[in-house]
């Protein structure tokens, strides 16, 4: 199997092939890219208004136009018309360049998306793909990085608390995910041997690397919903306490282009899940066999990718209408604490299942179904394995005895002067007479001293 058996060999050059694709058609193809996540933000901000409605046991938009599919097209035309105003102390360069920074970078990372195969265009054949190259993965992760500044200088430049605020947070935040997100893509590329796009979905032709590298495709779906602020994550933006966060001074088209640029990222993290995790443009595995794969050839391979995104589009929508918001501190363990740990603990697993499987280990092995693995390996997951449940067990049991002392009722009587000082009692406790413990500590004084004497 490619990209999975002993003999694959690891090729870094992408297998799409631009030789026959002119300047531009390369331009068209990038027309095309940009209609067609715009037309796709339009519609998943339609599609999440009506699926939060239903389950919140409303309608949702269905006024303007046929079941209020142009109710987005009329949001937008009304934000475009509003007035556009900038603080007084606002550094107007900075505050003017920082949505376009956001909303540009958005539509960066999908140039390198395979969206289907070769296809006919023009009279020339040409992938759907706009470009690749070699470390095409880790283009994605160096845009999302670039694209966070236009957040910050967006919270800097308003000249207001309440957005430098929600800049601050925003940084902190895509910086603790991004190393999460990097390391749950090193076992795809340690499985593929390749950073390009089009080379990891070849390498998934017999087998999805969801299946096999679940752990990483866990994590990566949390860190897309991190990265892409989105609730239950939205912690940049949170309405409770920084009122619209970095976007509070912002209005009109500028406002949109933060707004565009989240949708369009939305996009972007669920296409790079696709490539990534799903096969790409690849057919599910029982519609890929059918008449010697005729359903992977040609236009078809467009409608499995769009199907495959769309998935993932419901998943943000339906996590939004499910759970709240978390704190901010919970945010920030959850991922330095648990996240980077777990990701970087299932890397060297994965080193170790591929090496045995490229015949790295060598010495006595042991049958697992059909396939032999070294038992050098084995002991090795087996010991992790356990010393991860281990820990776990440890923690849970403190986490316990903790608990337990903080419900411990307290004591219904107290001396206040226990400990040389007042001490105001808790609700529901008496204090003890003064006298009473005077005459206790005098008692206690004169045992103590004849104790002394003998």
């Amino acid at each position: 199997m490619v990209g999975l058996g002993a003999s694959a060999p690891f090729v870094d050059n992408p297998t799409a092939n631009f030789s026959d694709t002119p300047w531009w058609l390369h331009l068209v193809k990038a027309l095309l890219v940009f209609v067609f996540l715009l037309i796709n933000t339009l519609l998943v901000i339609w599609f999440e208004r009506r699926v939060i409605g239903r389950m919140q046991q409303r309608p949702g938009p269905n006024r303007t136009g046929p079941f209020g599919l142009l109710q987005t097209l009329a949001d937008g035309v009304k934000l475009a018309l509003k007035e556009d105003l900038t603080p007084k102390n606002a550094d107007k360069v900075v505050f003017a360049l920082a949505p376009a920074i956001a909303g540009a970078m958005a539509f960066v990372s999908f140039a390198i998306i395979p969206m289907g195969p070769t296809v006919s265009m023009f009279g020339h054949r040409t992938p759907l793909q706009l470009t690749d190259i070699p470390v095409a993965v880790l283009l994605v992760l160096a845009v999302a990085g670039v694209g966070v500044y236009g957040i910050v200088l967006a919270g800097w430049s308003s000249g207001s608390t309440y957005p430098l605020l929600g800049g601050l947070r925003s940084t902190a935040q895509v910086i603790s995910y991004e190393i999460a997100m990097g390391l749950s893509l090193v076992a795809v590329f340690l499985y593929s041997g390749s950073m390009s796009t089009s080379q990891i979905v070849g390498a998934q032709r017999d087998l999805w690397y969801v299946l096999p590298l679940i752990p990483s495709f866990l994590v990566y779906v949390v860190t897309m919903v991190g990265e892409t602020n989105r609730l239950p994550f939205d912690l940049a933006e949170g309405e409770g306490e920084l009122t619209g966060g970095f976007h509070t001074e912002y209005s009109s088209l500028k406002f949109a282009m933060f707004f565009l640029g989240e949708y369009v990222n939305m996009f972007t993290v669920s296409a790079l899940a696709t490539t990534m995790f799903l096969g790409g443009w690849q057919a599910p595995p029982g519609i890929a066999a059918i008449n010697h794969g005729m359903f992977n050839h040609g236009w078809w391979g467009l409608l499995w990718f769009v199907v495959k995104l769309w998935l993932f589009m419901f998943f943000f929508v339906w996590l939004r209408g499910s759970l709240p918001r978390v704190r901010y501190d919970q945010f920030m363990r959850f991922g330095w604490k648990f996240l980077i740990p777990a990701t970087l603990t299932w890397v060297v697993i994965a080193s170790f299942m591929k090496a045995s499987q490229l015949g790295f280990i060598h010495g006595p092995s042991v049958k697992l179904g059909n396939r032999q693995y070294p038992l050098l390996s084995v002991i090795f997951i087996v010991v992790l394995a356990g010393a991860v449940l281990l820990g776990t067990w440890l923690r849970d049991n403190r986490k316990i005895e903790q608990e337990a002392i903080r419900n411990t009722p307290p004591p219904e009587e107290i001396d206040p002067f226990a400990g040389g000082y007042p001490v105001p009692p808790l609700p529901g406790q008496r204090l003890r007479e003064p006298s009473l413990v005077l005459a206790e500590r005098a008692a206690g004084n004169a045992t103590d001293k004849e104790a002394t004497r003998g």
